[in-house]
């Protein structure tokens, strides 16, 4: 196991969930691919995407179903979002691009959740890397954190 999912078993385990990360076989890049190779429909992956507002970063978990409407998370954010770059991400979340899960970061970030992923009883997150998921209920992804629409 990657050093980065074994960081991310940890936090699923240190948040006292019990789930067990997938590794699918391919890489899974795009929600549509992580769908597949999982078997179910774009809207279960929660795709955890880092924004900034004013130079700080935040993160948006959305479904893979939905694009993030920016102008709207501004709104929300309070300021000027920007989609963040690579170097960002992986300070903000201690991940790269392409594996960045929705918890075990080296320091809290303001989450907004889309609230399409409450519909489905299990959703699947990225686990540190491309080829690595780890499923969880939208009810556990969204304790301590507001629900709000950025879609």
């Amino acid at each position: 196991m990657k050093p980065a999912v074994r960081k991310v078993q940890s936090a699923i385990r240190q948040l006292g969930i019990e789930r067990e990360v997938i590794e699918l076989g391919v890489d899974a890049r795009t929600s549509q691919q992580a769908a597949d190779a999982l078997g179910v429909g774009v809207g279960q992956i929660a795709k955890s995407l880092v924004f900034t507002v004013n130079s700080s970063p935040l993160l948006v978990i959305a479904s893979g179903a939905n694009r993030v409407d920016e102008l709207k998370l501004e709104k929300l954010a309070g300021g000027k979002v920007r989609r963040a770059n690579a170097e960002t991400v992986k300070q903000a979340t201690g991940y790269a691009i392409g594996g960045v899960p929705p918890l075990g970061h080296p320091t809290p970030l303001p989450v907004y959740i889309d609230p399409d992923l409450f519909q489905y009883e299990l959703i699947y997150a990225a686990a540190g890397v491309p080829e690595c998921v780890f499923p969880l209920t939208p009810a556990s992804s969204s304790t301590g954190r507001e629900a709000v629409s950025p879609t």
